[in-house]
C-alpha cells in the first residue's frame, strides 16, 4: 500500500553531553510532534517563548488518521502563519449527506452564509498537516526539534519538572519549568504521573480503508445507515487530496480484526460499495471507539493536551480539531505565566475550560454512537423508527446522529465577565469571535480574523467607535466605524455582534469573548482584563 512518508535525522545535541547533576535548563518541553504538540510550539515561539519539542519517533506519515479539520482550527492555523498550505492542498467542503438505504434523507450545510474567510472544513490527510507544521517550525529560532528521544522518566520538583530522555546515543536529562505532553492516547507521561484514563470502550469495530481512484462523487460528507452495498451497518464516504477516498465500514462487535484488515478481505466490501476495483489500497485499520478522559488535565507542572488527556470516536471530527482547541487555549496562558505578566493559578481556567468541552465533546461522541450502534433492542427500534420517520418529517431528521460536526466549544469560565447590559444578540462572554468581512479605509477588502491577528497576539478590544476609554497597557483597540480605519460596509459586523454605536468587546488572546459593553468605562474593561487573566 502507498503511504506519504517524511523521515528526519536524529541529531545529537549540546544538551546530551552535560553531566546528570547539569542537566540542562528549558522553559517549555513538548512531548509528542503531532498536530497539537507541532501547533502549540509554533504558537508559543510566536509569543517569544523558547520550545524543545521531544517525539519518540523520527517520521511522520503512518497513515492518513485524521483528516477533518474544522473552520476553527483552520482560523488558529491562520494566527499561526500556515492556514494557506492547508486550504491549497486541502479538500473544501461544507454540504453533508445522510442516507438511509439508498435514499437521501436530508443534506445540509454547515456554512451557508458568507462572510468568512475560511470554510466549514477541509479535509487533509494528517501527514500532510504535520509536514506542513514542521516547515512552519523550522522556520522560526525559538523553537528545537529532537527526534528519537523518547521521555523514559519524569520526576516533579517545587519549581521543575525533571526529564530523562532516552536517544541512541543514550539517556540524558532535562529540567523545564513546564512540560506538556501531547503524546496521543497511549501517552507514557500520563502513566508517570499517575494518572488514570476513564471512560467506555465501545463494542462495535469500524472498518477504515484509504483508497486511491478516480470517481465523480461531489466533495461532500456522505453518511449511510443500512446501505444497500452494507446491509444492517453503517457507512462514510469523504474526499481526500490526491484522489484519495476514506472509506469507514461498520464491522459489528464480533468482527475479528487480524482478518477483516486484510486487504483480500477489505476489496470485496469496498468494490460492492464502488461498484468496480478499480482502486489501490493506502492505508487499512481497524478500531473501536473510545470515550474516555483524564479527570485532571494539570498535573502540578505537568500539561495534558490532545488525546494525552481526552479521546472521542473519529465521527464528528473532534479528535484532533478539539486537540487544537487545546493547543489555542494553552499557549497564551502559558506564556503569560512564563512571562511574569500572570498567576501559575491562570492554568487552573485551562482544566476547567478545556476539561468542560472534553465533556461536551464525550457526550456528543457517546450519543452518536449509541445512534449508529445501538447497544440495546429498544435503542434499535428507536433508531428505526426515527429514520423512517424521518423521510416525512423535519424533527426526526434533527433527531437523526450520523456524528455531530465539531464546532468551537463554549466556556463557563471564571475568566468571563457576566454581561451588564442587555444584548439582542452577538456572541456572549466564553464564545469565540465570529468572523465578519470589513472594508479598510483604502477600500481592501479584509476579514476581522486578519485584523485580529495582525492587532498582536495578546488582549485585542473591538470598538464600534473610537470613545475615550483608556486601554490597559499591552491592550490593542480595533475601532469598526463610518470613520474608523476599518468599516462594516455590509453590515455583517453590527448583525453579528448586536453592536450600537459606542459598544466593545475584550478578546482574550485565542479569540474567545472575555467580555461585552454597550456602555464601556475604562475601569470596566480594566476590571475584565484583570479577570481575564487570573489576576482577579
Amino acid at each position: 500500500m502507498a503511504q506519504q512518508a517524511r523521515q528526519f535525522s536524529y541529531r545529537r545535541h549540546a544538551d546530551q553531553a552535560r553531566l546528570a547533576r547539569e542537566a540542562a535548563h528549558h522553559p517549555v518541553v513538548i512531548v509528542g510532534a503531532g498536530p497539537v504538540g507541532l501547533s502549540l510550539a509554533i504558537d508559543l515561539a510566536l509569543r517569544d517563548q523558547k520550545v524543545v519539542l521531544l517525539d519518540d519517533a523520527d517520521r511522520i506519515g503512518e497513515g492518513s488518521r485524521a483528516i477533518c479539520f474544522s473552520k476553527r482550527s483552520l482560523e488558529y492555523w491562520d494566527r499561526l502563519g500556515i492556514s494557506g498550505r492547508m486550504i491549497e492542498k486541502g479538500v473544501v467542503w461544507n454540504v453533508g449527506k445522510i442516507f438511509s438505504g439508498p435514499d437521501l434523507l436530508y443534506q445540509f450545510d454547515l456554512l451557508p452564509e458568507d462572510g468568512h474567510k475560511m470554510p466549514a472544513f477541509i479535509n487533509l490527510q494528517q501527514y500532510y498537516a504535520e509536514a506542513f507544521l514542521v516547515d512552519r517550525l523550522h522556520d522560526l529560532p525559538g523553537i528545537d526539534l529532537r527526534w528519537r528521544n523518547k521521555v523514559t522518566d519524569l520526576a516533579q520538583r517545587n519549581d521543575h519538572v525533571e526529564l530523562t530522555v532516552d536517544t541512541p546515543d543514550g539517556p540524558y536529562r532535562l529540567r523545564a519549568d513546564y512540560v506538556v505532553a501531547c503524546d496521543g492516547a497511549r501517552s507514557t507521561l500520563r502513566d508517570m504521573v499517575g494518572a488514570t484514563f476513564d471512560g467506555e470502550v465501545f463494542e462495535d469495530q469500524f472498518l477504515i480503508a484509504d483508497v486511491r481512484m478516480t470517481a465523480e462523487f461531489p466533495t461532500e460528507r456522505w453518511f449511510w445507515f443500512d446501505p444497500p452495498f452494507h446491509a444492517g451497518r453503517s457507512a462514510l464516504l469523504h474526499r481526500q487530496p490526491d484522489d484519495v477516498w476514506r472509506i469507514d465500514l461498520q464491522l459489528g462487535r464480533d468482527a475479528d480484526a487480524t482478518t477483516e484488515r486484510q486487504p483480500e478481505k477489505v476489496r470485496p466490501r469496498i468494490a460492492r460499495m464502488l461498484g468496480h476495483d478499480d482502486f489501490t489500497f493506502e492505508w487499512i485499520s481497524v478500531y473501536k471507539f473510545q470515550c474516555r478522559r483524564m479527570q485532571r488535565f494539570v498535573h502540578e507542572r505537568v500539561i495534558f493536551a490532545g488525546d494525552a488527556a481526552h479521546q472521542v470516536s473519529p465521527f464528528g471530527a473532534r479528535g484532533a480539531n478539539s486537540g487544537l482547541e487545546d493547543a489555542e487555549n494553552l499557549a497564551w496562558k502559558l506564556a503569560m505565566i512564563l512571562r511574569g505578566d500572570a498567576p501559575a493559578s491562570l492554568l487552573a481556567s485551562y482544566d476547567l475550560e478545556r476539561g468542560f468541552a472534553a465533556d461536551d465533546n464525550i457526550r456528543a461522541s457517546t450519543h452518536a454512537t449509541d445512534f449508529m450502534a445501538p447497544p440495546s433492542l429498544q435503542e434499535q427500534r428507536l433508531r428505526q423508527a426515527v429514520l423512517a420517520l424521518a423521510r416525512e418529517t423535519e424533527f426526526a431528521k434533527r433527531m437523526i446522529n450520523g456524528g455531530r460536526l465539531s464546532v468551537p466549544s463554549v466556556y463557563p469560565s471564571p475568566l468571563s465577565t457576566a454581561d451588564g447590559d442587555a444584548w439582542q444578540n452577538g456572541p456572549c462572554p466564553g464564545t469565540h469571535m465570529p468572523d465578519v468581512p470589513l472594508t479598510t479605509v483604502d477600500g481592501a477588502n479584509v476579514f476581522l480574523s486578519e485584523c485580529f491577528a495582525m492587532a498582536g497576539r495578546g488582549f485585542t478590544v473591538l470598538q464600534t467607535d473610537a470613545s475615550a476609554i483608556d486601554l490597559p497597557e499591552g491592550v490593542r483597540r480595533l475601532v469598526i466605524g463610518d470613520d474608523a480605519q476599518l468599516r462594516d460596509v455590509n453590515g455583517l459586523f453590527r448583525k453579528r455582534y448586536g453592536t450600537e454605536p459606542g459598544a466593545a468587546y475584550l478578546l482574550r488572546p485565542d479569540g474567545y469573548v472575555a467580555a461585552r459593553f454597550q456602555h464601556p468605562t475604562s475601569q470596566a474593561v480594566a476590571e475584565a482584563l484583570a479577570r481575564a487573566s487570573g489576576q482577579s
